[in-house]
């Protein structure tokens, strides 16, 4: 701050060419390391290690300054208007003393947590600034492109202004443009662009085609969802193989749909049998029928309804208990077509379902044993060697078209019983595209693997495309840990510290607010059925409106998004959605939810990086109402989505509504949620806040993460055997092209 009051005097040519002083220096500094390491021989790998640790010196001398000059520059844009993603926006952010303690942090490689609303876009200013100086570039990761444009537009002011060039990566570029950006001092962009660039440029054939020059440091915006949400998928590059998927598809298709018909049929029967059962208090024989519905149909909308008594749920867990300890499970589902285990995302296809799928060719399902099949064909003296070569290739021709229609069905079956439209993926100008469940945004160009995408192209009566195979992958993981230094910051890091330090070598630094936070979080209102929640969920919305109090209505999937805007609209109440298909009005819609009277249904997509400023006169009406439809998988998410009110110490609240037949209650805890209901006595129609039963929420959620993390170890374990390999050839490879 002392050096700050003194730049006021310098002009804007003074400051931009301390700039290329800053620059001048560090070169220097390189330069000689470089020469006093080849008069020592030290190796590459030791150069660039000394280089780094000298370079960082330097840094830390010049960031007193360096800092000062990027807030003097804040100072002086103040009151400037231009266009940001569209939008006209005037400037009006100097750093505060917290956002220079956090920048800080992240110049010195560690995750700073602050609240929403607290300007972290601006306090990695900084650090950006401070890096970018050493000419090796500084790369900023953003969860999307419209906040990889945004904050390029918007931020990049301030590094021109001293001097240096700023860029953003967009999916539509080509390679000319990226390489372009990529050789600018700072470059914004997606995870997905930078770790995609990275396996391209280790797929290229001539050096001119590559457009990375190397990971000096990285700025991860939202670093939980980057590092540790989007990490259980790998990033994969792929091409098409010559393999006619479509026709296999498409002819198991009507074959599938009868079969899940049938399935439908019989899992009816068997719920309406074990209501009847359990007015006659048949238990065991109800649990029974009833545990037999849930593996066959776990979505079937009576057997919910049977499941909102929390003592029915608790007998078909007791009566699933009682044959899996006598290990007989597999009788349960005999009667079944297949099985579904909706955690583990399997299906199991039984004898019934294979007799109902082929009743003339009981061989169809049968993979016949390879290494038996070539022992015979070997040991047949009786066979030529010509025609042990034809029965061999007939073997092999009969082994590979069994398992490829077993495979077929199975991910049919998967496709129908496991995804679902508008929640999964949507369908857009006839292709099948994946929705992100964190992120709420459509994901380009990705595919699912393994036939699964064909299937969902065939149940959607879209053109199947063709299936593909890997060419190059690298985890999220093991692309993050190349950076000589790398940093983040997000609201809700604290929660996944440990996984940041184990896998990423990343401290979690809490930094306290600017102002105190005032937002009400009320408790959590608990329904028994979807149709009470989303009446309660209407009345409030009406109500705020009426008193004119802006509205953000959170949802998990653009499917409740629409659903909840046809409801809202039978109510005459004017209103925005955003979700992955609305999702170019964005910085529109954005830039209205904070407006006298507002209503702004969206899905996750609104839940980071979104500044909604509040209009004139909504301070006194309680600031911006957010409205929870239903708990995500992640605390995190719900915790950015209430984390859009109550910015900066404006007023604002937040009431999450859920009910006993949401897929996470579902899943992972509704049985005792529903215990405790019928405990405390709920009739249909009435609302619960309990502190017991938010507390049995966040267990659940508790759960679902730990399976998540699980989940990322694992595939993590898998990756490092292969990066050793990938580290090796792309090195041996990168020498051969710069030769």
């Amino acid at each position: 701050n002392s050096i700050y009051v003194t730049l006021s005097e310098k002009s804007d040519e003074e400051l931009a060419a301390r700039t290329r002083e800053f620059q001048e220096k560090l070169k220097s500094v390189r330069d000689s390391e470089e020469a006093t390491a080849t008069v020592e021989g030290k190796s590459e790998k030791e150069l660039k290690e000394q280089v780094i640790a000298s370079e960082q010196e330097v840094l830390e001398e010049i960031l007193p300054e360096a800092f000062a000059m990027v807030k003097e520059t804040c100072r002086r844009l103040m009151g400037e208007t231009w266009k940001i993603a569209g939008q006209p926006t005037e400037w009006n952010m100097i750093p505060y003393d917290v956002q220079l303690v956090g920048a800080v942090v992240l110049h010195r490689g560690k995750v700073t947590e602050m609240k929403t609303g607290e300007g972290k876009t601006l306090v990695a200013t900084m650090p950006i600034y401070l890096n970018a100086l050493t000419g090796r570039g500084v790369h900023v990761v953003t969860v999307n492109d419209y906040l990889a444009t945004r904050d390029a537009h918007w931020m990049g002011k301030i590094y021109e202004r001293l001097g240096l060039t700023v860029g953003s990566i967009l999916n539509s570029m080509s390679k000319d443009e990226r390489r372009e950006i990529y050789n600018c001092d700072i470059t914004y962009g997606t995870n997905n662009e930078f770790g995609f660039d990275y396996l391209r440029d280790n797929m290229s054939l001539a050096q001119k085609e590559q457009v990375q020059r190397g990971h000096a440091y990285a700025v991860i915006d939202e670093v939980d969802s980057i590092l540790i949400d989007e990490a259980r998928t790998p990033l994969i590059i792929s091409g098409t193989v010559d393999n006619p998927t479509e026709s296999k598809v498409k002819e198991f298709k009507p074959m599938v749909e009868r079969l899940i018909r049938q399935q439908t049929s019989l899992v009816n029967k068997f719920v309406s049998n074990a209501e009847k059962m359990l007015e006659e208090e048949k238990n065991d024989e109800a649990g029974l029928l009833l545990l037999q519905s849930m593996r066959g149909a776990p979505k079937n909308r009576r057997l919910s309804k049977i499941f909102q008594e929390g003592s029915n749920k608790k007998l078909a867990f007791s009566v699933e208990s009682a044959y899996i300890r006598d290990k007989r499970l597999h009788e349960v589902d005999d009667d079944l077509y297949f099985s579904i285990d909706e955690k583990s995302h399997v299906i199991d296809l039984t004898d019934k379902g294979r007799e109902a799928l082929s009743p003339d060719d009981h061989e169809m399902f049968i993979i016949p044993d390879m290494g038996e099949m070539l022992h015979d064909i070997e040991n047949n003296d009786s066979l030529s060697t010509m025609e042990k070569r034809q029965e061999t290739e007939k073997a092999r021709l009969l082994h590979s078209e069994r398992s490829e229609v077993i495979h077929n069905i199975s991910q049919l079956l998967r496709a129908y019983s496991l995804y679902e439209k508008d929640v999964d993926y949507v369908v857009q100008d006839g292709k099948v595209l994946i929705v992100d469940q964190f992120t709420g945004r459509i994901l380009p160009g990705r595919r699912y693997s393994e036939g699964l995408h064909q299937a969902l192209e065939a149940r959607e009566n879209v053109k199947i495309e063709r299936e593909t195979q890997t060419l190059a992958t690298i985890t999220i993981q093991n692309y993050f840990r190349m950076y000589d230094k790398l940093s983040g910051m997000t609201g809700t890091a604290e929660t996944e510290a440990e996984e940041l330090h184990s896998i990423y070598g990343l401290d979690v630094t809490v930094i306290p607010t600017h102002e105190k936070v005032i937002r009400e979080d009320h408790n959590d209102l608990v329904y028994k059925t979807k149709r009470e929640k989303f009446n309660a969920v209407l009345d409030e919305i009406a109500e705020c409106h009426k008193r004119g109090q802006p509205v953000l209505v959170g949802t998990i999937t653009v499917e409740v998004s629409e659903t909840l805007s046809r409801m809202i609209k039978r109510r005459g109440i004017p209103h925005n959605v955003l979700n992955a298909k609305q999702h170019k009005s964005e910085a529109e819609i954005v830039v209205r939810a904070g407006q006298l009277g507002a209503v702004t249904i969206a899905t996750n997509m609104a839940g980071r990086g979104t500044d909604i400023k509040l209009g004139k006169g909504i301070v006194d009406l309680g600031g911006l109402h957010i409205i929870g439809t239903e708990r995500h998988e992640s605390r995190r998410i719900d915790l950015q989505l209430r984390g859009r009110a109550g910015r900066q110490g404006d007023p604002g609240s937040s009431c999450f509504y859920l009910c006993l037949e949401d897929d996470l209650m579902r899943l992972f805890g509704s049985d005792r949620i529903a215990g405790i209901m019928d405990k405390l006595g709920v009739e249909e129609g009435e609302v619960i806040t309990h502190g017991m039963v938010t507390r049995s929420i966040e267990r659940a959620q508790k759960k679902v993460e730990a399976r998540n993390f699980s989940i990322r170890k694992r595939l993590l374990e898998y990756d490092d055997v292969m990066n050793q390999q990938r580290e090796v050839i792309y090195s041996l490879r990168d020498k051969a092209l710069h030769s």
